[in-house]
């Protein structure tokens, strides 16, 4: 099997298209291969579709789950005693959640792989950081699932860290203003998820009608759009409205899910969405699920390098989105680079800001 510290060895946008699909067809199918091995529910699964690991040829020929499978099985490919994590995905109460099972191998590689995909856009050096949010959303294991494990995985990030707000969702304009003082004139990592800045931090700051000049600060930010979305929140608007109230220009997005937790999506200057060399992006077309051409709409299907201890290398999401091109980004980033478009009508609320959203 394809040693995964070979991936690590290629900068995450380096590889044309052709080169890339190369190198994936061979990860998937052994991927799919060592799944079909391992995972009985996995194998029976492929084996009623009548789909062998080796008619893998292609990104697109790779078998996919659908994502809410996870939440119906246990799925993993590894000894149970190889089991060293169970990352659950966001849920509102009542709700069944995705449970993904890590070995220690493939939870190393998902941390290694977040580091290469943030760098990038980053640089190599930690910052010092601003998590938008509340420090008790850590300790809470009620809360931890995504929420607490997306900030878990960014804060590796952070070379002194701070939470902009208190448990009580109130902004800690104290500590910020003491932090901007200790760290004046260096670049400021933030970090939250999309509803829970615009609810807690953009609203209270407009409302009060304060000023913190942020305008050293790099945002990356995820979930929580379709919130945002019926508050008739724009991605422009978005924007605007936090360089409004403080100053900040390099604002973010990301795309990416518990089930294939580190191999994420980052949004680059031009304000799409880009895979790595870590994954792939397909769009199916809902009647057939045959892949879409390129400006086409369809279910977004997500394929990850990553998956070693689950069968979580090739999921159909509940989103929709567009692929916009490939290797020709203004950003220079090469691979695909898309935009979410929305989701399937009458899926669940499942980001972990879009939870709690529909639980306040």
């Amino acid at each position: 099997m394809t040693e995964y510290c070979e991936f690590l060895s290629i900068p995450p946008y380096s590889l044309a298209k052709i080169e890339k699909k190369h190198l994936l067809t061979s990860r998937f199918q052994e991927l799919t291969n060592k799944h079909y091995t391992n995972c009985e529910s996995y194998r029976n699964m492929l084996d009623v579709m009548g789909i062998r690991p080796e008619s893998v040829n292609a990104p697109e020929d790779t078998p996919y789950l659908p994502v809410s499978l996870f939440k119906k099985l246990d799925l993993f490919s590894v000894d149970k005693s190889e089991i060293i994590k169970t990352i659950t995905s966001s849920g509102t109460t009542g709700q069944a959640v995705s449970k993904i099972f890590l070995d220690r191998n493939t939870a190393s590689n998902q941390q290694k792989t977040l580091v290469k995909i943030v760098s990038d856009f980053i640089g190599p050096s930690r910052l010092p950081m601003i998590i938008i949010d509340c420090p008790s959303v850590v300790k809470n294991r009620l809360m931890f699932s995504a929420r607490g494990a997306g900030i878990l995985g960014f804060s590796i990030f952070g070379a002194d860290k701070i939470y902009a707000l208190d448990d009580d969702m109130k902004i800690n304009e104290n500590a910020i203003f003491a932090f901007l003082e200790k760290h004046q004139g260096q670049r400021i990592l933030l970090f939250g998820f999309t509803f829970m800045i615009w609810q807690h931090f953009f609203k209270e700051l407009k409302q009060s009608g304060r000023k913190i000049d942020l305008s050293n600060g790099f945002l990356i930010h995820g979930g929580g759009w379709k919130k945002l979305i019926s508050e008739a929140v724009s991605h422009d608007a978005f924007h605007a409205c936090l360089n409004d109230v403080c100053g900040l220009k390099q604002i973010h997005d990301y795309y990416g899910m518990a089930e294939q937790t580190g191999c994420i999506y980052m949004e680059c200057e031009c304000g799409y969405l880009h895979a790595s060399v870590f994954s792939d992006i397909i769009m199916r077309r809902h009647i057939d699920f045959s892949p879409c051409a390129q400006g086409e709409t369809g279910i977004i299907q997500v394929l990850s390098t990553l998956p070693e201890s689950y069968p979580g290398h090739s999921i159909l999401t509940e989103d929709c989105g567009v692929i916009l091109g490939e290797d020709d980004c203004p950003c220079g980033r090469k691979g695909k680079y898309f935009s979410i478009t929305g989701r399937i009508q009458n899926a669940e609320i499942r980001g972990c800001s879009d939870t709690y959203a529909a639980e306040h």
